[in-house]
């Protein structure tokens, strides 16, 4: 792994060689969020689906693969975690023709509770940084950095369970459970993935009382 000023330098780089790119990415979380919140439905499904889809394959080329492609220390690491995030770009892409998945806000007090707390969160990402003292061009934002994309991916695809696509949640779970308490926050000083992390137990929870649920019903069916 490479140093921490480093790190920064690379990320602050990458946040000046995009430019305007993640006002524009970040835009277009808030709307999802928002809308989200207001008024869902099926176009709001299939706009997020897009969205997801475009930020993700974003992360996976301009990130991992071109601009940030010294960010592991390693560019057989670099790829990997490229090529995970453009799996999971291609299986949102997959879903806008399958229409399996539909995001509703759950109707249960403490799942819609926590889920409109941790939409909202995930776009204080950029507010954070800058209060934890990055540059501003360093500013880790939804749409264009892996971390917050995932903690947003994650949230959305909660409001689809039990039908959510299933590959792309556990994909998104390696990314966002262990690498903030191991990499993210005492290595580098990125407090701000704390959130990644609790969306990743968040949504790592809420997957396992849906497999427990669906293996209870078919047990009941068998019998």
């Amino acid at each position: 792994m490479i140093p921490r000023h480093e790190w920064w330098n690379i990320i602050e780089a990458y946040g000046t060689q995009i430019w305007p790119a993640q006002v524009i990415l970040y835009a277009g979380a808030v709307l999802v969020v928002v809308w989200f919140l207001i008024k869902r439905g099926r176009i709001h499904t299939l706009f997020t689906k897009i969205y997801l889809s475009i930020a993700f394959a974003w992360n996976a080329i301009a990130f991992f693969m071109i601009l940030a492609k010294g960010i592991t220390g390693n560019t057989y690491s670099n790829y990997f975690f490229g090529t995970l995030f453009l799996v999971v770009s291609v299986l949102f892409v997959v879903d806008l023709f399958r229409r399996k998945m539909q995001f509703r806000l759950p109707e249960e007090g403490c799942r819609k509770y926590a889920t409109i707390v941790l939409s909202i969160v995930v776009l204080c990402y950029p507010i954070l940084s800058m209060a934890f003292g990055h540059n501003p061009r360093g500013s880790i934002i939804p749409g264009t950095f892996p971390c917050p994309t995932t903690a947003l991916g994650l949230i959305m695809l909660t409001t689809a369970l039990p039908q959510a696509n299933k590959p792309a949640y556990i994909l998104l779970l390696i990314w966002a459970i262990p690498f903030p308490p191991l990499i993210q926050l005492p290595r580098y000083g990125v407090y701000e993935d704390a959130i990644m992390f609790v969306s990743g137990v968040y949504s790592l929870i809420l997957l396992v009382m849906y497999w427990k649920a669906g293996n209870q019903r078919g047990q009941a069916k068998s019998k």
